[in-house]
C-alpha cells in the first residue's frame, strides 16, 4: 500500500523543504502507534501554518508529515479500544510536531489519542471545526463551568475571523452570551455579525502599552493573542471575572501587572488543546455537536486540496484569511 503525504524535510543540504510525496505502509508504521486510520479530512490550523511555512520551531523531528487534525475510519486497532470502521477524531498530541500528523491519506495513530466522531457530526463538519475550534469550546466550558452567566456582561473574543475566534463566537452566541469581537480586519463586520457577534472593536486598540487597571468592560474573554492585547483584557475585565488564553499571535511575553488579580479578583486560566485529557475533550466536541447553528458550517468552512495547503498556509501567516480550511487528503 502506498498513499499521499505532505513531506516536510529539513537537513544541512537541502536546508527547509516541503514536497507533496508517496509514502509506503511500511514507512507509515514504523511511528509509534497502534491504530491504521483512513483520514477523509484534516484541516489547517495556525501552529500547522507555523510548521509548513517554517516561521517557528514547531517541527521536532525531521522528516515530519505535518496535520494536527484529522478524521477518518479505523482500518485496524490493536489495542481493542476501536473496531474498523469506526470513525473518529484526532487533535493535537504532538501529531505534527514529534509524530506524522495527518495531511496524508493514512496516519498510524495512539489509539488513546483518539475519540469517537460525534453522531450528530459527519467527518467534513468535525474539520470545519478542529482543533481551532475544539479549542474555542474548550475556552467556552471554562468560562460556562467558572459560572459566568449571559447576564453577567458582554464576553470579549481576540483573533475574532480565525478559527478559534469564529467557532467561540458561534458557541457563545448560540448559549446567550452577549459577544463582542476583536479584530485588525474591520471589513469583515458582516462575517462577524453572521457568527453572533453584537459588538466589534479594532484589535488595535489592545496592542499598545495602558493603564494597570482601565474600565471594566468584559465579564469573560477568550484571547489568542498574548502580549499587551492579553495584559489590557485582564485590566479590563469586571470584578471577579475571567480571562481565557489560548495563544500567543502577538507574542509570548506578558507586560501585565498584578492589579487585576489582586485588586479585582480576576482570573486568568490557560487553556491547552493538545494534552488535554480524554473527557475533556469529549465534553468539548458534545458542546460543539450539541451548540454549534449547522448553518455556520458552509459559511465559515472552505475546502483546499494539499498541494494548495502552503499556499493557504503562507496567507494565514500573514492575518489575509479568515474562517476554517478543510484539506481534503484524497484530492
Amino acid at each position: 500500500m502506498s498513499f499521499n503525504a505532505i513531506i516536510l524535510e529539513k537537513n544541512e543540504v537541502t536546508r527547509f523543504s516541503h514536497s507533496l510525496k508517496t509514502i509506503t505502509k511500511q514507512q507509515l508504521l514504523q511511528q509509534q502507534g497502534d491504530t491504521l486510520v483512513k483520514i477523509q479530512y484534516s484541516s489547517i490550523n495556525y501552529k500547522d501554518a507555523l510548521a509548513l511555512t517554517n516561521k517557528s520551531p514547531i517541527v521536532r523531528q525531521w522528516p515530519m508529515v505535518p496535520g494536527i487534525d484529522g478524521v477518518g475510519m479505523v482500518i485496524e486497532c490493536q489495542s481493542g479500544r476501536y473496531q474498523p470502521g469506526d470513525l473518529v477524531i484526532l487533535n493535537g498530541w504532538g501529531c505534527g510536531e514529534t509524530h506524522w500528523g495527518c495531511f496524508a491519506q493514512y496516519a498510524y495513530l495512539k489509539s488513546d489519542w483518539l475519540i469517537p466522531l460525534p453522531s450528530n457530526l459527519t467527518p467534513y463538519q468535525s474539520m470545519i471545526i478542529g482543533t481551532a475550534g475544539y479549542t474555542a469550546a474548550l475556552c467556552v466550558l471554562r468560562i460556562v463551568d467558572f459560572g459566568v452567566k449571559p447576564e453577567d456582561g458582554k464576553i470579549l473574543v481576540t483573533g475574532a475571523t480565525g478559527g478559534v475566534g469564529s467557532v467561540a463566537i458561534a458557541l457563545l452566541s448560540k448559549l446567550g452570551y452577549q459577544v463582542t469581537a476583536s479584530t485588525s480586519k474591520m471589513k469583515d463586520e458582516d462575517y462577524l455579525h453572521k457568527l453572533g457577534a453584537v459588538g466589534i472593536i479594532d484589535s488595535q486598540s489592545l496592542k499598545e502599552p495602558n493603564r494597570p487597571l482601565q474600565k471594566e468592560q468584559w465579564s469573560a474573554a477568550i484571547d489568542v493573542v498574548g502580549s499587551y492585547t492579553l495584559a489590557n483584557i485582564c485590566a479590563q475585565t469586571q470584578y471577579g471575572g475571567i480571562v481565557t488564553c489560548c495563544g500567543l499571535a502577538q507574542g509570548m511575553d506578558l507586560p501585565a501587572t498584578v492589579a487585576p488579580f489582586i485588586l479585582r479578583g480576576v482570573t486568568l486560566a490557560g487553556v491547552d488543546s493538545v494534552m488535554a485529557s480524554y473527557d475533556k475533550r469529549v465534553a468539548a466536541w458534545q458542546l460543539i455537536a450539541q451548540h454549534f447553528d449547522e448553518k455556520l458550517f458552509s459559511y465559515i468552512g472552505k475546502t483546499i486540496t494539499l498541494n494548495e495547503c502552503s499556499d493557504i498556509a503562507n496567507k494565514m501567516i500573514a492575518g489575509q484569511i479568515k474562517g476554517r480550511f478543510i484539506v481534503d487528503v484524497d484530492h
